[in-house]
C-alpha cells in the first residue's frame, strides 16, 4: 500500500500520522506518542507514560480526536518500528 504524507492545505483532519519516542531523564525513561495533522504539519494529540506499551498511544489517539473532532473518517499511518 502506497502511503501518502503529502500536505494538502484542504484536508485538514483527514490524515494523520503518529510516532512513539522515548525520551532519557534522570528517573529512566519516558514514552512520548504523538500524533500529527498530515495537512496542517500539527500536533493534535499526544500522551507521556513511564512505560511502552499501547496506552500512550491509544491517549494520543483520543486526544487528537477530542481536540479536533473531525467530522469525517480520517486516515492514520503509525511508524511501523520495532514497538
Amino acid at each position: 500500500m502506497r502511503r501518502d504524507f503529502r500536505p494538502d492545505p484542504t484536508a485538514i483532519d483527514t490524515r494523520r500520522c503518529g510516532d512513539i519516542t522515548h525520551i532519557p531523564t534522570g528517573e529512566g525513561r519516558l514514552y512520548l506518542a504523538t500524533v500529527i495533522d498530515i495537512a496542517s504539519r500539527r500536533v493534535v494529540g499526544r500522551s507521556t507514560s513511564n512505560h511502552l506499551g499501547t496506552q500512550p498511544a491509544a491517549n494520543a489517539l483520543k486526544a487528537a480526536r477530542h481536540q479536533r473532532q473531525p467530522q469525517g473518517p480520517v486516515v492514520f499511518h503509525p511508524d511501523r518500528s520495532s514497538q
